[in-house]
């Protein structure tokens, strides 16, 4: 697949810190949500690489593909990520980034919780869904899916499954990066994970 169709979060070099009670400063469009604590940004004090060799540099790391969804009445919303790190084991938490004008960030931030599911191999038609190959509406439509006591989305098969309360968050301008508790957690040992590296799917054993 060509490396346009998974969309990924772009990684930034940060500078300053995570300080509560920072007014939003964005000065691009506004989500309709109420927005986080703020991480400015400042100019790096040296010229920057070009987003083409940025996205080169970048495509080398080999990540796990999860789908991070929620749920809010009747409403399920989802969508493929590669922006997931491990936070903290006191308390078992996780860190997730989600475009700011997404319907995705307006649903976590209005429920204060999300579901994440790891990927396994052979399940690379739920990524492409969910990176904007289905229309939002029928992403849903598998009997794989199931959910929470929450309410948000379970996929049956993943590697890991996790449900989460967001316990903090914090955005950078054009996403927000969500803190979430996790509250619930399945593993399938058996299965393998599914990575992104170098534009294409890969299996542990090499491309799929």
């Amino acid at each position: 697949m060509s490396g346009d169709a998974l969309p990924y979060t772009e990684h930034r070099h940060f500078a300053g810190r995570m300080r509560s009670g920072l007014e939003s400063e964005l000065t691009t469009a506004m989500a309709d949500f109420d927005l986080p604590d703020t991480m400015r940004l400042r100019p790096a004090r040296r010229p920057v690489v070009g987003s083409a060799e940025f996205r080169a540099a970048m495509s080398a790391m080999a990540t796990t593909v999860s789908v991070v969804a929620a749920r809010r009445g009747n409403e399920r919303v989802g969508r493929t990520v590669t922006s997931v790190l491990s936070l903290s084991i006191t308390p078992p938490a996780i860190l997730v980034s989600i475009d700011i004008m997404s319907r995705l960030a307006d649903v976590i931030a209005r429920t204060g919780g999300f579901s994440l599911a790891m990927l396994a191999e052979g399940q690379q038609s739920v990524a492409q869904a969910f990176a904007g190959q289905v229309e939002p509406e029928e992403r849903f439509g598998s009997t794989d899916w199931t959910e929470w006591p929450s309410g948000h989305p379970l996929l049956l098969g993943a590697v890991s499954a996790l449900d989460c309360d967001v316990i903090g968050s914090i955005e950078t301008g054009t996403h927000v990066l969500f803190a979430g508790a996790i509250i619930e957690a399945e593993t399938t040992t058996s299965r393998s994970p599914l990575l992104w590296q170098r534009h294409h799917y890969q299996g542990l054993t090499g491309v799929d």
